[in-house]
């Protein structure tokens, strides 16, 4: 595919994908992809993924499901062992291939929208439900408050 430079295009439904699934608040919708494959100028062999995709995931602020449109971007270096991966030019991802030179484009798309996932997914258009918001402090008295425990070295200092 490398030498052909050869590209695929379409849709994958998300059901397809397991380890992503288990990120999710559903498995419904389509990945729309595309996958490009060629050598650069330095002979580097290459992918170039681009995947859109609307992501069900739970808002961590509301807990309620909410669907988060998801666009990666990447161009991934074919590499066969760790030791290629400092070839690499810059702003090329390491994508380590089995030893049979072959590769899943599922899988490849599946770790991709992994790795575009949030690590606490909120809702940009949610907002703090009303009984979680405080009341403003009301200010303590001077005889209210607790021993400050370094009092004491406030008064070592002044002497």
């Amino acid at each position: 595919m490398v030498s052909a430079r050869r590209s695929f295009q379409g849709s994958l439904p998300i059901a397809a994908m397991p380890r992503l699934c288990e990120a999710l608040a559903d498995d419904a919708g389509l990945a729309q992809y595309q996958l490009d494959f060629g050598r650069d100028e330095f002979g580097t062999a290459y992918v170039d993924v681009r995947v859109q995709a609307p992501l069900s995931l739970v808002c961590q602020r509301t807990l309620d499901p909410f669907i988060m449109p998801v666009t990666v971007e990447s161009r991934l270096g074919l590499i066969r062992s760790e030791r290629e991966e400092a070839s690499l030019p810059a702003g090329c991802e390491p994508l380590l291939i089995a030893e049979d030179d072959k590769l899943n484009p599922i899988d490849v798309i599946e770790d991709e929208l992994l790795l575009a996932l949030p690590l606490v997914p909120v809702n940009p258009d949610s907002a703090l439900p009303e009984d979680v918001t405080r009341p403003p402090a009301e200010p303590i008295s001077a005889e209210e408050r607790p021993d400050n425990p370094f009092a004491v070295l406030r008064e070592l200092k002044k002497k």
